[in-house]
């Protein structure tokens, strides 16, 4: 098994129902839909046909924050030529071109002064102003070809919206019944972000995912990764907003802070850019991959080489290629053993306490005794995850009452999720988890499996119960 995820973006190359169910086929865990791009109701309608084509994935929903969209470049590669004047206009449903860039909201560029840079995509083209007030224009700084509609990064002294924004309230108010299980939030800067978020969407059953995309994201990474349920290392508005030769170093250490914590970490963007139009990656972008498995990884996600990309099949199918043969070199018992294993690090509830000792004792237990799999009974996936941050080699076994839960539990690192309806005691969990390793094939008799359990205390759900079985 594959034990780090793959994300993979829809978009116009992959909205077909015939790509989606091969994307599926070819290994994809956790489909992305970014609701930046068209209206409400199209971005909901092609949810409701990812659910029902994959019922057993966990489906992303991407909410822009207070991103910047230029307006449509167009399918066809554009170019903006170094040296080149341009003019920026605001408004909304019209075309960009290579002399003129729309701007996708209002009152925005009379806060420009001159000399300010505005970068364009993941930043690779950027614009200097030149003139400011009734006709702004600008010089094109650093040239490149753009598609689509590109994000706009302007100065964060202009991007300072409190999340969530008007408009992703709306986004959020009309995704309230819908079925999806992850929400990724743009541009996170505070604890706050995540909590009005949260209290936005009024649903408990969705996992909130915060984008590290700025320098106060950076700077508040603790006190977000308290309360979001996992994290995303955005890698391209982090590269236009903070030194580019910090990033690498960042996502270091944002993924083993994260997973510290026991939340899921998705590194994203560029992972294998060439692929947007090549059959092959770059040499570098291949390194590049291997090195977020190696640095412990929950997920790795692809964005423009599936959503717009010229073959989105074989862009996951090359991902899972280079991930799997990473995975084959991960030092698994140095990085459990270089985890604080008595508790998640930062949470400070009694329950999350107990579980980050019982789960740090199967962890050790699973390594001492060559246990061939650890068993996780779960409701809302916490145990899963926190045995999951550890990295054992053996296979980890999510046994879960809740069909969300499962889904997931697919970003994930290393669980393999399995719905049971509710058991009456763990006797019957346990006789489950291992008819199942035998059916599977994982264990036989004489094997040593490691199963955990909770029940509830004080109203919280704790796991408080290990146990290590030898198969009859």
């Amino acid at each position: 098994m594959r034990r780090t995820r793959i994300v993979a973006t829809l978009g116009p190359a992959s909205d077909s129902d015939q790509v989606i169910t091969d994307l599926i086929a070819a290994g994809v865990d956790v489909f992305r839909l970014s609701f930046a791009h068209g209206d409400i109701e199209s971005g909901i309608a092609r949810l409701r046909r990812v659910r029902a084509l994959a019922p057993d994935l966990a489906i992303m929903v991407d909410i822009p924050g207070p991103k910047i969209r230029a307006g449509s470049f167009g399918t066809a590669p554009v170019l903006l030529e170094t040296g080149t004047s341009v003019e920026m206009v605001e408004g909304f449903g019209e075309s960009s071109t290579s002399e003129r860039i729309v701007v996708e909201r209002d009152d925005v560029l009379h806060l420009l002064h001159t000399g300010d840079h505005v970068h364009i995509g993941d930043g690779g083209v950027s614009l200097e102003i030149t003139r400011t007030g009734a006709a702004t224009r600008a010089v094109v700084a650093a040239g490149g070809s753009v598609m689509g509609k590109p994000g706009l990064s302007l100065p964060s002294s202009i991007m300072n919206d409190r999340l969530p924004t008007a408009e992703d309230r709306a986004r959020l108010e009309a995704l309230r019944d819908e079925s999806f299980e992850i929400l990724a939030v743009s541009f996170v800067r505070s604890a706050f972000d995540i909590v009005s978020t949260r209290t936005v969407l009024a649903r408990e059953d969705v996992m909130v995912m915060a984008k590290i995309e700025t320098a106060e994201g950076v700077q508040n990474l603790d006190e977000i990764i308290a309360v979001a349920d996992s994290i995303m290392v955005a890698r391209g508005d982090l590269g236009v907003r903070l030194p580019i030769e910090e990033v690498p170093h960042l996502q270091k250490d944002i993924v083993r802070h994260g997973i510290r914590y026991a939340r899921p970490v998705v590194v994203a963007t560029q992972m294998l850019e060439s692929m947007t139009h090549a059959q092959v990656p770059t040499r570098a972008e291949v390194t590049d991959v291997a090195n977020a498995v190696l640095d412990g990884a929950s997920a790795v996600m692809l964005s423009a080489e599936t959503a717009i990309g010229d073959d989105p099949v074989t862009t996951v199918l090359t991902m899972d290629r280079i991930v799997r043969r990473a995975e084959a070199s991960f030092d698994y018992p140095k990085w459990g053993g270089g985890l604080g294993v008595q508790q998640i690090v930062g949470v400070g509830t009694q329950a999350t306490r107990i579980t980050g000792a019982i789960t740090g004792a199967a962890w050790r237990a699973a390594m001492e005794e060559h246990a061939v799999a650890i068993v996780a009974c779960t409701r809302s996936g916490m145990t899963a995850r926190a045995i999951s941050r550890f990295r054992p080699p053996m296979p980890i076994v999510a046994i879960t009452p809740s069909e969300a839960t499962a889904r997931q539990l697919h970003v994930s690192w290393g669980v393999q999720e399995t719905y049971l309806s509710p058991a009456t005691d763990i006797d019957e969990l346990c006789d489950f988890a291992v008819a199942q390793m035998k059916i599977s094939g994982t264990a036989k008799p004489g094997d040593a499996v490691v199963v955990m359990a909770g029940s509830a205390s004080g109203g919280a759900q704790i796991t408080d119960t290990v146990r290590m079985i030898v198969v009859s």
